[in-house]
């Protein structure tokens, strides 16, 4: 898509006008109830509803404007990030765990955690174009490392690495704990305060520095999986920011059923190494080898189709599951006191 420069400002004013008026319309800046606020689950679907409908509405406009090849791109690309996105709230429900961040401040740490993803992954997409204008064989490197991603994606769930991380403890936060003193509770929503005429960071400002990381390591992942189904850098900027823009509303709506979600790894590492195959099959025929190359069609079809498959599966696993668990055992007490009123 030959994409004008006005285009891309208006896009980029809009999506932050969007952001500004989300965090806006969230902290109830008119409410009688002073301060932040926690964040509802019916606020949430509300929320996430409306940014998934803005996103498909975007959708069917690159299709209309683009062409059909162009729409197909972008809904292959935002499924796939959308999917990485849930993925990643797992990561960030457990971030919140271990610092015990209270859920008032919960979607400010979100927040900001989005807008430092959107500026990481507009740099890696720069990056990204540059490289592979430059050098094409990167397709070789970008679909093995997929491919990779995805046996990594059922290893660490298989083995629980994720669940077991402490993220109080990670390599950014002891560096700055070994230079700064830090407060034992959080001071609202401040990053630092003055305690006996000495600058003290709060937890607030570990949780920040430790979701930037994973911001970092989510962008590396994400990236080279959706130049894998596109190299227009429109859509793979666009894709990426509708599958983050909603991101900490559909937190909230799934914090409770993270648990339910037992096979989404498994459909994230099958979504991974079928990106890494069409890249390498793409890599080959742009190398002069003739091998069937995957259309774009067939990788929406795919993408849907495995996500399908795994969240339709989770649902029925966690419905036998609860099906199966015993009863409860009633306390000898209670026993007693039902005998008792009969």
């Amino acid at each position: 898509m030959n994409v004008p420069l006005w285009v891309w400002a208006a896009t980029i004013g809009a999506m932050i006008a969007i952001l500004v008026i989300d965090l806006a319309i969230v902290d109830h800046p008119w409410s009688k109830k002073k301060g932040p606020q926690e964040f509802g689950v019916k606020q949430a679907a509300w929320w996430a509803t409306f940014y998934i409908g803005i996103a498909i509405l975007f959708g069917f406009g690159v299709w209309y404007y683009g062409g059909a090849t162009a729409g197909a791109e972008y809904f292959a690309g935002f499924v796939t990030e959308k999917s990485l996105s849930v993925d990643n709230l797992f990561v960030f429900y457990l971030l919140m765990g271990s610092f015990a961040v209270p859920k008032k401040y919960q979607h400010e740490v979100l927040l900001v955690g989005i807008v430092i993803a959107l500026i990481m992954r507009g740099i890696f997409i720069v990056l990204g174009a540059q490289v592979i204008n430059a050098w094409s064989e990167v397709f070789y490197l970008f679909g093995a490392f997929l491919i990779y991603t995805g046996y990594k994606i059922v290893r660490d769930h298989v083995k629980g690495d994720e669940e077991q991380k402490d993220f109080t403890q990670t390599p950014v936060v002891r560096l700055v704990k070994r230079f700064w003193p830090v407060t034992q509770d959080y001071h609202g929503s401040h990053l630092t305060v003055k305690i006996e005429g000495r600058r003290h960071i709060t937890p607030m400002l570990l949780v920040i520095l430790a979701i930037g990381v994973i911001d970092l390591v989510f962008a590396v992942d994400s990236i080279p999986a959706i130049f894998g189904l596109t190299q227009d850098a429109y859509i793979v900027f666009t894709a990426n920011a509708f599958a983050l823009l909603g991101l900490r509303q559909l937190y909230f709506l799934l914090a409770g059923l993270m648990d339910r979600l037992a096979y989404i790894s498994w459909g994230l590492s099958a979504i991974m190494v079928f990106i890494g195959v069409k890249m390498i099959l793409h890599a080959l025929h742009e190398n002069g080898i003739h091998v069937f190359e995957i259309s774009t069609g067939v990788s929406l079809t795919v993408i849907l189709g495995v996500m399908a498959v795994t969240i339709v599966g989770s649902l029925v696993k966690s419905a036998a599951d609860k099906r199966n668990e015993p009863p409860a055992v009633e306390e000898e007490g209670e026993r007693d006191n039902a005998g008792d009123r009969s």
